[in-house]
C-alpha cells in the first residue's frame, strides 16, 4: 500500500509543521511524528479510518486537533486533506 498525497494536503502538512516549530522547538517534530503514526495505521489497516463520505476516511491524529482526510483507491492510500479540526468542515472536498 503506497501513500499519495494531494499537493493541497502536503502544503497543509509542511505549514502546520513549521507553525508548531515557531511555537515551541521540537513540536513540529512531535506533531510529524504523529501525522506518520496515523500513516503507518492507514497502510496497515486502510479500512481504520472513520468514514465520512461513501469513499472519504478521517482519522484523527493523537495530541494534535487535526484529521487524515483519505480515501483507499487499489493499492494506494490518497490523502487530501491534513485538516485542522478547527478549520471549516468540508473545505478540502473539491480535492477529491
Amino acid at each position: 500500500m503506497t501513500i499519495n498525497f494531494h499537493s493541497e494536503a502536503r502544503k497543509e502538512f509542511f505549514e502546520a509543521a513549521d507553525y508548531y516549530e515557531e511555537q515551541v522547538v521540537g513540536l513540529g517534530d512531535n506533531f510529524v511524528d504523529e501525522v506518520e503514526k496515523v500513516l503507518d495505521v492507514i497502510t496497515q489497516q486502510p479500512t481504520s479510518g472513520t468514514k465520512i463520505t461513501k469513499t472519504e476516511r478521517r482519522f484523527l491524529v493523537s495530541r494534535f486537533p487535526y484529521g487524515i482526510i483519505y480515501s483507499v483507491e487499489d493499492d494506494q492510500v490518497i490523502i487530501f486533506a491534513v485538516m485542522n479540526l478547527r478549520r471549516k468542515p468540508g473545505y478540502w472536498k473539491s480535492r477529491t
